[in-house]
């Protein structure tokens, strides 16, 4: 969506990949998804049944514990977890829908309000796990079991398959959808505020278009082998671990009970009562009448300044987007790079005055007028450019002129278009045999069979369960784990073709209905774009487990088709951006649910429910937030609490690009942004060159992609907790991953979701009971240790406040 920094899309797991190998040799981007499949899986299945049917040797599939070198996906998928399947669990169960439902309302709220924090925080599936089983054992163990009541209530012990569902129906409703961020805008720069029934029908459908269309391809996006989807290889571990082992169990438990409940106490104080311990700048504490410093150093409230150096003590804005504890160290060593390249970047763009920087603020997302200068910032008037339809006035534009946009904001654009690019440039030079074999299903005979009559006309009974096992079985690309799965009823297509369709209806239905001003052809093309994206950079996904933000690109796209139209660009971003990462986030999710043998139904029940009760909650949350911290979510700073950044520079760049041929165009003020993707495809070449003629290791270990994609990682929220962020990456994955590897394979990714846990809990009660997530809000009294910040036109780490920003 709009809100995330460059690179990052939901990273809310909190276990590496690379820390499931059990050997001490660590796995290197290449090796690990090398795939070795056997010539033959035929030494794995074994003539049984009286019908001459096979059936699946799951014993000889598993290899659970042994000490290989684990390269390939299958080596992973066997190795790692257990191929062994109990098929007595049943996932139906009172307790499923009631933590199930209970939890999906939690996560959606809860990232509701992450959503206009000045840092997006992702909620973790982890941390989900965690307590979703905390949870289930303890109503296992609290409800009485005595008659048909009890049984309903509490049919036995807590087992693998509800818990799995519980997490699967919490994850799909623990998103914050695109749809409420048009919505937002809509109320809080265009006056409007469509009609709340059509609003949630708005998000409900632009959420399950996503889901229909991978649902349909789950057959080559979630069931081959090669589609590891490692995101879910931790998650999965973690729910073998609590159901397996009792005794490791417990004092794992205990462990996690006492970090929740430290953080759960510590966060009041960064958050509540301590503020300046988001960010302690010893500089601005040294200089305090310094804008400079403010710029460089300064980054405790949003939109500060880029945090050079500042410390901060608080876990929500260190692990907001992924905690740094299971960040790889490759990933964080080039991470590192892209940052301190930002820091250099950014303060070159604002110092030399490019784009005349010096007349707008040093971070901002907002568009500005021309009249703008160094002590008076001036917020472009959309007012005045805009007809009645909310559509740009070319006459009044051209009297108004073309707005501004903040150097660092650009600066933003520029590297995020390059490291979209540089991206897809990268995987086809370092990964490319990976690429290929993942494509492979993508042949003319296997997309033919997509288009067949037997595959849609399900009242004909279509193929037998016989016929399906049979076709399962003799597959060598199946994944083992779901070949075990054979005898369990596959969810039909047409149950995914038939939430397509509906949800398709009532999205164009809706468009009418909330004013959109996008035509009916532009939804269907915006459908089209993101079921064609949903196969590309799903099947990437799958395979690498490295995530694209296609949301520039379908801006893009959004401008130049419907030009002049900023809410029909909005609008053709839900569909057509929102659906990828929706789409995304089911194939994932069926994925976890294969892996841990859930049925295909409770899978579909969960994941819909999910989806439906996380869009109505995700509404109704926005709808508390824009009434009562409106002022707070116009302005360009911001405050520590809240900050409406995320809106913001949605609303930027769907007026930005209605102005493309002015702005963004070859020959228009902001060019660059568009001839960078023709850069991006260029930089990986000269270190991949220089790696295939040297083979000196460290061309391969830079990843120029991730480089680019954060040196624009600065340009808004709360930047002090950075370098907090990387002193703990690096402490975790160097000194306790290669000198104290007993405790970090034990506990180290347990407290990561200990820590997630025990902060999310606590924020989520601050913000409706002091933060005005409710109603009022009840500031803390200022002391030294809290200044006030944005409330008194300071900034709570005492660098130099721009009085500029306070209009």
């Amino acid at each position: 969506m709009a809100s995330k920094r460059p690179g990052f899309d939901r990273a809310d797991t909190d276990i590496p990949l690379a820390a499931l190998d059990t050997t001490s040799k660590e796995l290197g981007s290449n090796d690990i998804y090398k795939d070795r499949f056997e010539e033959n899986d035929e030494k794995n299945i074994s003539e049984v049944t009286e019908e001459g049917l096979p059936t699946y040797d799951a014993h000889a599939a598993d290899h659970f514990g042994q000490a290989d070198v684990v390269e390939s996906a299958e080596e992973i998928l066997t190795h790692v977890l257990h191929v062994d399947d109990d098929p007595s669990l049943s996932p139906w169960t009172f307790r499923m829908f009631f933590l199930g439902c209970g939890l999906s309302i939690f996560g959606s709220v809860l990232q509701e309000i992450y959503y206009f924090k000045p840092q997006v925080i992702y909620v973790s599936v982890v941390f989900l796990t965690v307590i979703s089983y905390v949870l289930g054992e303890a109503m296992a163990l609290l409800i009485p079991r005595r008659g048909s009541v009890g049984r309903f209530f509490n049919p036995g012990p807590f087992n693998s398959k509800e818990h799995a569902a519980i997490v699967i129906m919490a994850s799909a409703a623990a998103t914050a959808a695109v749809a409420t961020e048009i919505l937002a805008a809509q109320k809080l720069y265009y006056g409007m505020n469509p009609n709340p029934g059509a609003a949630i029908f708005l998000v409900i459908s632009s959420q399950l278009l996503g889901y229909g269309i991978a649902g349909l391809l789950r057959s080559v996006l979630v069931r081959p082998t090669r589609m590891l989807w490692p995101i879910n290889i931790p998650v999965n571990t973690l729910l073998e671990t609590l159901h397996r082992d009792k005794k490791e169990t417990k004092v794992r438990l205990r462990f996690f009970y006492i970090v929740f409940a430290i953080l759960f106490v510590w966060e009041v104080l960064p958050e509540y009562m301590f503020t300046i311990l988001t960010g302690v700048s010893v500089f601005c504490l040294a200089k305090q009448d310094s804008l400079v410093f403010t710029n460089l150093f300064g980054g405790s409230q949003g939109n500060e300044g880029l945090g050079l150096l500042s410390i901060s003590f608080d876990w929500q804005y260190i692990a907001g987007l992924g905690s740094p504890l299971w960040y790889p160290l490759q990933t964080l060593t080039n991470s590192y790079i892209g940052y301190i390249g930002c820091t250099i970047f950014f303060m070159g763009i604002y110092y030399s005055n490019m784009w005349n920087s010096q007349n707008f603020p040093f971070l901002a997302q907002l568009l500005f007028d021309q009249s703008s200068n160094f002590t008076n910032y001036v917020p472009y008037n959309l007012s005045l450019i805009l007809t009645p339809d909310n559509e740009i006035n070319s006459t009044a534009l051209a009297e108004n002129g073309i707005p501004y946009l903040t150097g660092s904001y650009v600066g933003y654009l520029i590297t995020t278009n390059m490291g979209i690019a540089a991206g897809i440039v990268h995987m086809f030079l370092w990964n490319y045999d990976d690429i290929r074999a993942g494509w492979s299903f993508a042949t003319v005979d296997n997309l033919k069979k997509l288009m067949q009559p037997s595959t849609w006309t399900f009242w004909k009974g279509g193929k037998s369960q016989e016929q399906r096992k049979m076709e399962i079985l003799e597959d060598e690309t199946i994944d083992p784990h779901y070949k075990i799965m054979a005898d369990y009823d596959e969810v039909p297509q047409w149950w995914f073709g038939a939430v397509l369709l509906l949800s398709f209806v009532v999205g164009l239905g809706t468009l009418y209905g909330v004013r959109s001003t996008l035509p009916w052809w532009g939804y269907i093309i915006a459908n089209l774009i993101s079921a064609i994206m949903i196969l590309f950079f799903g099947a990437q996904y799958g395979i690498t487990g490295f995530q694209f933000n296609q949301q520039p690109v379908i801006q893009m796209l959004a401008g130049y088709i419907h030009p002049g139209k900023p809410l029909a660009n909005m609008y053709f971003t839900v569909f057509g951006y929102n659906s990828i990462q929706q789409g995304q986030l089911l194939a994932r999710d069926l994925k976890l649910a294969q892996l841990a043998h859930l049925s295909p139904k409770a899978t579909f029940t969960a994941q819909m429910l999910g989806c439906v009760i996380g869009a109505i909650f995700n509404y109704v949350m926005m709808e508390s937030i824009v009434t009562n911290q409106y002022d707070i979510l116009t302005s360009i700073e911001g405050s520590n609490i809240w900050s409406g950044q995320n809106v913001q520079q949605y609303n930027t760049l769907a007026v930005a690009w209605s102005m493309a041929g002015d702005m963004f165009s070859v020959g228009g003020r902001y060019q660059w942004v568009t001839l960078s993707f023709l850069l991006g495809f260029v930089v990986p070449f000269p270190f991949w060159l220089l790696y295939r003629y040297t083979k000196i290791r460290f061309f391969a270990y830079i990843n120029l992609s991730i480089i680019l994609w954060y040196m624009g990682y600065l340009f808004v929220g709360i930047n002090s907790s950075i370098t907090s962020y990387f002193a703990i990456g690096f402490f975790a994955q160097f000194y306790l991953r290669k000198y104290k590897p007993a405790f970090f394979v034990k506990y180290n990714y347990l407290l990561s979701a200990a820590m997630d846990g025990g902060t999310q809990v606590i924020v989520f009660i601050l913000s409706f009971a002091v933060f005005g997530g409710g109603g009022k809000a009840v500031p803390f009294p200022t002391w030294a240790g809290n200044n006030g910040g944005y409330g008194n036109n300071k900034n709570i780490d005492y660098c130099a406040y721009n009085m500029a920003n306070a209009g």
